[in-house]
């Protein structure tokens, strides 16, 4: 598949070419296929793909997984992708999140200040800028209707059975590095995590035909 990786910043690009989609195991592929699958029904019939991806407090791993989504979208150049997160609840981006991000290559600003903080997270220099901050699934912000449901957190995903607005709802839980918090291995969870999430993000749309 044709790439368009010139349009992202090089140090993410330097991040790319060190996943290993073999890592992959046959288990968590087919956990995949199901995003593989709506996204490519969408790309084939030439419609707009919007993912919501949602754990309890979007604070880590829903941010995580939006962010990469939409970088992997942009790397295959796989048009009309719009990422979104959200949670159950609404808390704030967690600093480690952003910091973590940095030093894999993104470009991170706080343009709002306070207790939930919203975050100008770029890719690229030429492409529109995530914007991260904490909200509900169904904040104003997010889509109201025709997008999958990613429940990146097994708590979610058990505690809200029904998403109101998705078209489908697909289940791709990760580890929460808040377990490592405060500790010595903090730095090393997150990254881990985020480079775990960048893979599978990166496999998902290297599978889509255009």
């Amino acid at each position: 598949m044709t790439t368009n990786q010139s349009i992202l910043f090089p140090e993410i690009v330097a991040v790319i070419k060190n996943l290993n989609i073999e890592n992959i195991t046959a288990e968590r592929k087919e956990i995949l296929q199901s995003l593989i699958d709506f996204i490519q029904v969408k790309v084939t019939n030439q419609q707009e793909i919007r993912l919501n991806m949602i754990c309890t407090h979007n604070s880590r791993r829903s941010h995580l997984t939006q962010v990469w989504a939409q970088t992997a979208a942009a790397y295959f150049d796989i048009k009309n992708v719009f990422c979104y997160s959200g949670g159950t609840e609404a808390t704030a981006m967690f600093p480690m999140v952003a910091k973590t991000l940095i030093e894999q290559g993104f470009k991170i600003k706080a343009i709002s200040e306070g207790n939930n903080p919203i975050y100008s997270i770029k890719y690229s220099s030429i492409e529109h800028p995530i914007i991260g901050f904490s909200k509900t699934y169904d904040d104003d912000f997010n889509p109201e209707s025709g997008f999958a449901a990613i429940m990146t957190c097994s708590h979610a995903d058990e505690g809200c059975p029904f998403i109101a607005g998705a078209a489908k709802r697909i289940p791709i839980t990760f580890e929460d590095p808040k377990a490592y918090d405060n500790t010595p291995q903090q730095a090393e969870k997150y990254t881990e995590r985020s480079l775990q999430i960048a893979t599978e993000m990166f496999y998902v749309f290297s599978q889509i035909k255009k």
